[in-house]
């Protein structure tokens, strides 16, 4: 059940040693294996039923958040780096770019179609297994 904070009470969820909430992901940037600045998490997905973190999505490619293409990454391959105040994937720049991505958020039926695609691309176990 929802609970409108009362008087005085902080809505917002805090960070500490092991939790961020996550507004505060969104818009973080990601670096490649070569310490190089990617693009940054556009958007988080999680899995409706289990909760899990199903994708962070990277975006990339256009100015000022314009003509940008955005890739789905596997939460697996994120490791956030305190010293960078990011989050580090293990590909460069030029790998992603090879890897699925699709131009318009709001299209739920990319995933349907490429969840498998996404995750082998990547090498990691799919989400849901």
């Amino acid at each position: 059940m929802h609970h409108e904070p009362q008087a005085g009470q902080d809505p917002y969820v805090k960070d500490n040693y092991a939790l961020i909430a996550s507004d505060k992901v969104e818009g973080t940037s990601v670096y490649g294996a070569d310490g190089k600045r990617i693009g940054s998490i556009q958007r988080i997905l999680l899995e409706k039923r289990g909760g899990k973190v199903a994708y962070a999505v990277l975006s990339f490619g256009g100015f000022l958040g314009i003509g940008d293409d955005y890739y789905p990454l596997p939460w697996e391959k994120l490791t956030y780096d305190e010293e960078m105040d990011g989050y580090r994937v293990d590909l460069t720049k030029e790998q992603i770019t090879g890897a699925p991505r699709y131009a318009n958020l709001d299209d739920d039926s990319f995933y349907r179609e490429k969840d498998r695609t996404i995750y082998d691309y990547y090498g990691v176990p799919p989400y849901w297994m």
